[in-house]
Protein backbone atom coordinates (compact mmCIF):
# COMPACT_ATOMS: atom_id res chain seq x y z
CA UNK A 1 0.00 0.00 0.00
CA UNK A 2 1.23 3.48 -0.71
CA UNK A 3 2.57 5.91 1.78
CA UNK A 4 1.41 9.40 0.99
CA UNK A 5 4.62 10.83 -0.44
CA UNK A 6 6.76 7.73 -0.82
CA UNK A 7 10.13 8.37 -2.44
CA UNK A 8 10.11 4.64 -3.28
CA UNK A 9 7.09 5.11 -5.56
CA UNK A 10 7.63 4.26 -9.22
CA UNK A 11 5.44 5.00 -12.24
CA UNK A 12 5.96 1.40 -13.39
CA UNK A 13 3.34 0.42 -10.79
CA UNK A 14 0.69 2.21 -12.92
CA UNK A 15 1.07 -0.33 -15.75
CA UNK A 16 1.99 0.36 -19.35
CA UNK A 17 0.26 1.39 -22.56
CA UNK A 18 1.71 1.35 -26.06
CA UNK A 19 0.89 4.64 -27.83
CA UNK A 20 0.27 3.95 -31.52
CA UNK A 21 1.24 0.33 -30.90
CA UNK A 22 4.98 1.05 -30.77
CA UNK A 23 5.61 3.65 -28.01
CA UNK A 24 5.35 1.83 -24.67
CA UNK A 25 5.01 4.21 -21.71
CA UNK A 26 4.21 3.89 -18.03
CA UNK A 27 0.59 5.01 -17.75
CA UNK A 28 1.16 7.64 -15.05
CA UNK A 29 2.80 10.55 -16.84
CA UNK A 30 3.64 14.17 -16.06
CA UNK A 31 1.92 17.28 -17.43
CA UNK A 32 4.41 20.14 -17.82
CA UNK A 33 1.97 23.07 -18.09
CA UNK A 34 2.64 24.42 -14.63
CA UNK A 35 6.44 24.76 -14.82
CA UNK A 36 5.91 28.29 -16.14
CA UNK A 37 4.98 31.65 -14.60
CA UNK A 38 1.61 32.61 -13.17
CA UNK A 39 -1.27 32.28 -15.63
CA UNK A 40 0.94 29.88 -17.64
CA UNK A 41 2.83 32.98 -18.75
CA UNK A 42 6.58 33.69 -18.63
CA UNK A 43 9.31 32.08 -16.58
CA UNK A 44 8.65 30.10 -13.39
CA UNK A 45 9.66 31.71 -10.08
CA UNK A 46 12.15 28.88 -9.53
CA UNK A 47 13.74 27.75 -12.80
CA UNK A 48 16.14 25.29 -11.15
CA UNK A 49 13.27 23.92 -9.06
CA UNK A 50 11.26 23.26 -12.24
CA UNK A 51 14.19 21.38 -13.79
CA UNK A 52 14.61 19.40 -10.57
CA UNK A 53 10.96 18.24 -10.78
CA UNK A 54 11.47 17.12 -14.41
CA UNK A 55 14.61 15.15 -13.56
CA UNK A 56 12.96 13.60 -10.50
CA UNK A 57 9.96 12.54 -12.60
CA UNK A 58 12.26 10.52 -14.88
CA UNK A 59 14.02 9.01 -11.84
CA UNK A 60 10.60 7.89 -10.58
CA UNK A 61 9.91 5.99 -13.79
CA UNK A 62 7.79 8.66 -15.49
CA UNK A 63 8.59 8.24 -19.18
CA UNK A 64 5.64 10.13 -20.69
CA UNK A 65 5.87 13.92 -20.37
CA UNK A 66 3.25 16.15 -22.00
CA UNK A 67 3.80 19.81 -22.87
CA UNK A 68 2.78 22.41 -25.50
CA UNK A 69 4.39 25.29 -27.38
CA UNK A 70 1.91 27.68 -25.72
CA UNK A 71 2.93 26.87 -22.12
CA UNK A 72 4.88 29.99 -21.28
CA UNK A 73 4.72 30.32 -24.34
CA UNK A 74 7.86 28.32 -25.22
CA UNK A 75 9.04 28.14 -21.58
CA UNK A 76 7.87 24.60 -20.76
CA UNK A 77 9.38 23.06 -23.90
CA UNK A 78 12.67 24.90 -23.42
CA UNK A 79 13.00 23.81 -19.78
CA UNK A 80 12.30 20.18 -20.73
CA UNK A 81 15.04 20.34 -23.39
CA UNK A 82 17.50 21.95 -20.97
CA UNK A 83 16.74 19.59 -18.08
CA UNK A 84 16.37 16.25 -19.85
CA UNK A 85 18.13 16.23 -23.24
CA UNK A 86 19.78 13.97 -24.24
CA UNK A 87 16.79 11.90 -23.10
CA UNK A 88 17.01 8.65 -21.19
CA UNK A 89 16.05 5.59 -23.25
CA UNK A 90 12.29 5.19 -23.57
CA UNK A 91 11.36 8.73 -22.45
CA UNK A 92 8.56 10.08 -24.66
CA UNK A 93 8.00 13.84 -24.87
CA UNK A 94 4.61 14.78 -26.31
CA UNK A 95 3.86 18.34 -27.35
CA UNK A 96 1.02 20.33 -28.90
CA UNK A 97 0.42 23.36 -31.11
CA UNK A 98 -2.66 25.20 -32.32
CA UNK A 99 -3.56 27.16 -29.19
CA UNK A 100 -1.85 30.55 -28.79
CA UNK A 101 -1.24 32.91 -25.90
CA UNK A 102 -2.05 36.64 -25.83
CA UNK A 103 -1.12 37.12 -22.17
CA UNK A 104 -1.67 35.44 -18.78
CA UNK A 105 -4.61 32.99 -18.91
CA UNK A 106 -5.50 34.05 -22.49
CA UNK A 107 -5.95 31.33 -25.13
CA UNK A 108 -6.91 31.54 -28.80
CA UNK A 109 -6.94 28.69 -31.37
CA UNK A 110 -4.75 29.28 -34.42
CA UNK A 111 -4.23 26.25 -36.67
CA UNK A 112 -3.31 27.70 -40.05
CA UNK A 113 -0.99 25.24 -41.85
CA UNK A 114 1.96 27.65 -42.16
CA UNK A 115 1.70 28.52 -38.46
CA UNK A 116 1.60 24.86 -37.37
CA UNK A 117 4.58 24.10 -39.63
CA UNK A 118 6.57 26.88 -37.96
CA UNK A 119 5.61 25.68 -34.48
CA UNK A 120 6.65 22.10 -35.15
CA UNK A 121 10.09 23.32 -36.27
CA UNK A 122 10.38 25.49 -33.14
CA UNK A 123 9.29 22.62 -30.86
CA UNK A 124 11.96 20.36 -32.38
CA UNK A 125 14.58 23.01 -31.63
CA UNK A 126 13.47 23.74 -28.05
CA UNK A 127 12.99 20.09 -27.08
CA UNK A 128 16.34 19.21 -28.71
CA UNK A 129 14.93 16.31 -30.68
CA UNK A 130 15.01 15.32 -34.34
CA UNK A 131 11.52 13.86 -34.21
CA UNK A 132 8.47 14.61 -32.03
CA UNK A 133 7.21 11.23 -30.82
CA UNK A 134 3.64 12.45 -30.21
CA UNK A 135 2.46 15.76 -31.66
CA UNK A 136 -1.08 16.87 -30.83
CA UNK A 137 -3.36 19.47 -32.40
CA UNK A 138 -4.09 21.56 -29.30
CA UNK A 139 -7.43 22.78 -30.63
CA UNK A 140 -9.33 22.55 -33.89
CA UNK A 141 -9.42 26.11 -35.25
CA UNK A 142 -13.02 27.05 -36.19
CA UNK A 143 -11.62 29.30 -38.95
CA UNK A 144 -9.53 26.55 -40.58
CA UNK A 145 -10.79 23.21 -41.95
CA UNK A 146 -9.17 20.43 -39.91
CA UNK A 147 -8.12 18.80 -43.21
CA UNK A 148 -5.88 21.83 -43.90
CA UNK A 149 -4.43 21.91 -40.38
CA UNK A 150 -3.58 18.21 -40.43
CA UNK A 151 -2.50 18.16 -44.09
CA UNK A 152 0.73 19.98 -43.25
CA UNK A 153 1.24 17.72 -40.22
CA UNK A 154 0.96 14.66 -42.47
CA UNK A 155 3.69 16.08 -44.70
CA UNK A 156 5.93 16.69 -41.66
CA UNK A 157 5.22 13.14 -40.53
CA UNK A 158 6.27 11.85 -43.97
CA UNK A 159 9.49 13.90 -43.61
CA UNK A 160 10.24 12.08 -40.34
CA UNK A 161 9.79 15.13 -38.08
CA UNK A 162 6.69 13.74 -36.34
CA UNK A 163 6.13 10.11 -35.35
CA UNK A 164 2.54 9.95 -34.04
CA UNK A 165 -0.34 12.43 -34.04
CA UNK A 166 -3.07 13.12 -31.48
CA UNK A 167 -5.94 15.56 -30.88
CA UNK A 168 -7.10 17.63 -27.91
CA UNK A 169 -10.60 18.67 -26.74
CA UNK A 170 -12.52 16.89 -29.48
CA UNK A 171 -15.77 14.97 -29.92
CA UNK A 172 -16.05 11.53 -31.57
CA UNK A 173 -17.22 12.90 -34.95
CA UNK A 174 -14.19 15.25 -35.02
CA UNK A 175 -11.85 12.30 -34.40
CA UNK A 176 -13.51 10.47 -37.30
CA UNK A 177 -13.03 13.54 -39.51
CA UNK A 178 -9.34 13.85 -38.55
CA UNK A 179 -8.69 10.12 -39.13
CA UNK A 180 -9.67 10.55 -42.78
CA UNK A 181 -6.58 12.78 -43.14
CA UNK A 182 -4.02 11.16 -40.83
CA UNK A 183 -3.67 8.28 -38.38
CA UNK A 184 -4.71 9.44 -34.88
CA UNK A 185 -3.27 7.59 -31.86
CA UNK A 186 -4.39 9.70 -28.89
CA UNK A 187 -6.96 12.15 -27.56
CA UNK A 188 -6.42 14.62 -24.73
CA UNK A 189 -9.64 15.93 -23.14
CA UNK A 190 -10.59 17.30 -19.75
CA UNK A 191 -11.73 14.38 -17.59
CA UNK A 192 -11.72 13.27 -13.97
CA UNK A 193 -13.98 11.45 -11.55
CA UNK A 194 -16.12 14.55 -10.94
CA UNK A 195 -16.13 15.76 -14.57
CA UNK A 196 -17.10 12.97 -16.93
CA UNK A 197 -18.68 14.90 -19.79
CA UNK A 198 -16.28 13.20 -22.25
CA UNK A 199 -17.30 9.64 -21.38
CA UNK A 200 -18.28 9.10 -25.05
CA UNK A 201 -14.76 10.08 -26.16
CA UNK A 202 -13.15 7.69 -23.67
CA UNK A 203 -15.38 4.89 -24.96
CA UNK A 204 -14.39 5.79 -28.55
CA UNK A 205 -10.71 5.58 -27.53
CA UNK A 206 -11.23 2.18 -25.87
CA UNK A 207 -12.97 0.82 -28.95
CA UNK A 208 -10.26 2.12 -31.31
CA UNK A 209 -7.26 1.45 -29.02
CA UNK A 210 -6.33 5.15 -28.82
CA UNK A 211 -4.61 6.59 -25.75
CA UNK A 212 -6.96 8.80 -23.72
CA UNK A 213 -4.98 11.51 -21.90
CA UNK A 214 -7.14 13.27 -19.28
CA UNK A 215 -6.02 16.78 -18.45
CA UNK A 216 -7.10 18.25 -15.10
CA UNK A 217 -7.05 14.65 -13.80
CA UNK A 218 -7.52 15.32 -10.09
CA UNK A 219 -11.10 15.53 -8.85
CA UNK A 220 -12.40 18.88 -7.65
CA UNK A 221 -15.63 20.14 -6.09
CA UNK A 222 -17.75 18.47 -3.44
CA UNK A 223 -16.41 15.00 -4.14
CA UNK A 224 -12.89 16.01 -3.08
CA UNK A 225 -13.88 17.95 0.05
CA UNK A 226 -12.66 16.89 3.53
CA UNK A 227 -15.10 14.42 5.05
CA UNK A 228 -16.43 13.29 1.64
CA UNK A 229 -16.36 9.74 0.26
CA UNK A 230 -13.01 10.19 -1.51
CA UNK A 231 -11.47 11.57 1.68
CA UNK A 232 -12.84 8.70 3.78
CA UNK A 233 -11.61 5.96 1.41
CA UNK A 234 -8.24 7.71 1.03
CA UNK A 235 -7.72 7.79 4.82
CA UNK A 236 -8.60 4.10 5.01
CA UNK A 237 -5.72 3.37 2.64
CA UNK A 238 -3.23 5.93 4.00
CA UNK A 239 -3.55 7.71 0.65
CA UNK A 240 -4.47 11.26 -0.37
CA UNK A 241 -7.51 12.44 -2.35
CA UNK A 242 -5.17 13.29 -5.26
CA UNK A 243 -3.75 9.77 -5.25
CA UNK A 244 -7.24 8.28 -5.17
CA UNK A 245 -8.38 10.52 -8.07
CA UNK A 246 -5.45 9.33 -10.17
CA UNK A 247 -5.88 5.70 -9.09
CA UNK A 248 -9.53 5.89 -10.18
CA UNK A 249 -8.46 7.05 -13.66
CA UNK A 250 -6.00 4.14 -13.91
CA UNK A 251 -8.76 1.79 -12.76
CA UNK A 252 -11.37 3.32 -15.11
CA UNK A 253 -9.77 2.08 -18.34
CA UNK A 254 -6.46 0.58 -19.53
CA UNK A 255 -6.23 3.24 -22.29
CA UNK A 256 -6.17 6.14 -19.79
CA UNK A 257 -2.83 7.96 -19.29
CA UNK A 258 -3.21 10.56 -16.49
CA UNK A 259 -0.75 13.48 -16.63
CA UNK A 260 -0.89 15.28 -13.26
CA UNK A 261 1.27 18.40 -13.13
CA UNK A 262 3.08 19.95 -10.18
CA UNK A 263 6.00 22.25 -9.39
CA UNK A 264 6.92 20.38 -6.18
CA UNK A 265 9.10 17.24 -5.92
CA UNK A 266 7.14 16.17 -2.83
CA UNK A 267 3.81 16.46 -4.66
CA UNK A 268 5.30 14.66 -7.68
CA UNK A 269 6.30 11.72 -5.47
CA UNK A 270 2.80 11.70 -3.98
CA UNK A 271 1.22 11.61 -7.47
CA UNK A 272 3.47 8.78 -8.65
CA UNK A 273 2.42 6.84 -5.52
CA UNK A 274 -1.10 6.64 -6.99
CA UNK A 275 0.06 3.63 -9.00
CA UNK A 276 0.29 1.65 -5.74
CA UNK A 277 -3.26 2.40 -4.56
CA UNK A 278 -5.40 -0.74 -4.62
CA UNK A 279 -9.09 -0.68 -3.73
CA UNK A 280 -11.69 -3.42 -3.56
CA UNK A 281 -14.48 -3.60 -6.14
CA UNK A 282 -16.89 -2.47 -3.38
CA UNK A 283 -14.81 0.62 -2.64
CA UNK A 284 -14.63 1.62 -6.30
CA UNK A 285 -18.39 1.15 -6.50
CA UNK A 286 -18.84 3.37 -3.42
CA UNK A 287 -16.78 6.13 -5.08
CA UNK A 288 -18.62 5.75 -8.39
CA UNK A 289 -21.99 6.07 -6.64
CA UNK A 290 -20.85 9.22 -4.79
CA UNK A 291 -19.58 10.71 -8.09
CA UNK A 292 -23.03 10.34 -9.66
Amino acid sequence: MTTQGSAAANAKASGTFSIGGDLPVNRLGYGAMRITGKGIWGEPKDVEGAKKVLRRAVELGVNFIDTADSYGPEVSERLIGEALAPYAKGVVIATKAGLTRQGPDGWLPVARPEYLHQQVEMSLRRLKVERIELWQLHRIDPKVPVEESLGVIKRLQEQGKIHHVGLSEVKPHEIDQARKVIDIVSVQNQYNISDRRHEDVLEYCEKNKLAFIPWFPVAAGKLAEPGGVLDAVAKRHNATVSQLSLAWLLHRSPVVLPIPGTTSVEHLEENVGAGDVELSAEEWKEIEEAAK
